[in-house]
């Protein structure tokens, strides 16, 4: 059976009081959730390029993390001192659309598992990373951390939002029941190396780049996109992402979940525009309108992070690149 989570030490202290955030011991063991996905791979990537020696990660065959005994049992083996939650079930509208029981259900039962385990075996920062889905569908743009919980979710994807809200109040829980110096961040629409490609499963920008790139090689005179490409979104390459993980986790001790991105959106007609151009595409593109477009807009309000002194560095156009040089790099092996 899984350890009681009573074998944590209780700390009676005020939220997150005694903890002042600095840099993180390099030596340590830091255990990466997720860490061959999109996020979590590029987490891995910049912790050993900032010197980390005990960078540790399971993947799913090897550790299901919908098994509690099994989370338990691996944290019991491992001792991390540092976590980052990467690890979920993602998708785009199609398959939030069409699988919410998977992505409630999968998403709360990993979350779970691994804020427990961390909690029996004393972890001593933890880092869960939500979506900015977690906010309302109209919420004053840009979305500002405090909209949390103000207003109703864009129906699309609820369910896998509501996983994710119940991961920062589970965080914010340890906090103040344990004294724990945890944290989250709601990272904006992320793209880059270890996306997933696939037409069912893949969220816009890496759907778009697939589609494209398709219709280039198969000679398409044209490319239908779902929506009328003007909902507007913001994208922030995975190695940003990586790189913002590591500062907050050495410069941010609060409650509040801490949204990051670029500070900018495009539209996704814009988007798609750019990729058919990165792509080499010069066919038409057609819009499906009657399929969903999904939240007007969702713009991350990020002045709390550059407070924390952070700011992201790879441009939109430059991201795209990079990201399409990988996927031709690998479009081989990905998934169909």
């Amino acid at each position: 059976m899984a350890s009681s989570l009573t074998s944590a030490p209780l700390q009676v202290s005020s939220d997150g009081v005694g903890y002042t955030p600095a840099p993180l011991d390099r030596t340590a063991t830091f255990y990466v959730a997720g860490h061959r996905g999109l996020v979590g791979s590029a987490i891995v990537r910049r912790l050993e390029a900032a010197g980390f020696t005990d960078v540790v990660g399971r993947a799913s065959a090897e550790l299901d993390l919908k098994d509690r005994d099994a989370t338990f049992a691996f944290f019991a083996r491992t001792r991390p001192r540092y976590v980052v939650l990467a690890a979920a079930k993602v998708g785009g509208i199609m398959a939030n659309s069409t699988y919410p029981v998977d992505f409630l259900s999968d998403n709360i039962r990993i979350q779970t598992n691994v804020i427990d385990a961390a909690l029996a075996h004393d972890v001593d920062r933890l880092l869960f990373l939500g979506s900015s889905c977690i906010y309302p569908r109209l919420a004053p743009q840009p979305i500002q951390e405090d909209s949390l919980l103000t207003g109703h979710l864009e129906p699309t994807n609820d369910a896998y939002a509501i996983a994710k809200i119940a991961g920062i109040l589970h965080v914010q829980a340890a906090r103040r029941q344990y004294g724990k110096a945890w944290i989250s961040a709601m990272p904006t629409n992320l793209y880059g190396p270890n996306d997933n490609f696939s037409p069912q499963g893949s969220h816009v920008l890496p759907a778009l780049i697939r589609r494209y790139d398709e219709a280039a090689r198969g000679g398409a005179s044209s490319v239908t996109n779902w929506g009328t490409g003007t909902p507007r979104r913001e994208f922030l390459h995975s190695d940003d992402m990586a790189d913002a993980c590591l500062h907050l986790l050495e410069h941010y001790d609060g409650p509040s979940q801490v949204n990051v991105g670029t500070g900018t959106d495009v539209t996704i007609r814009e988007i798609a525009e750019a990729i058919a151009k990165v792509t080499g595409y010069g066919g038409a593109t057609e819009w499906d309108t009657s399929k969903p477009d999904g939240t007007p807009q969702k713009l991350l309000d990020v002045s709390m992070l550059t407070e924390l002194g952070w700011t992201s560095r790879i441009p939109l156009d430059e991201g795209l690149r990079r990201t399409y040089a990988w996927y031709r790099t690998h479009a081989a092996d990905l998934r169909a």
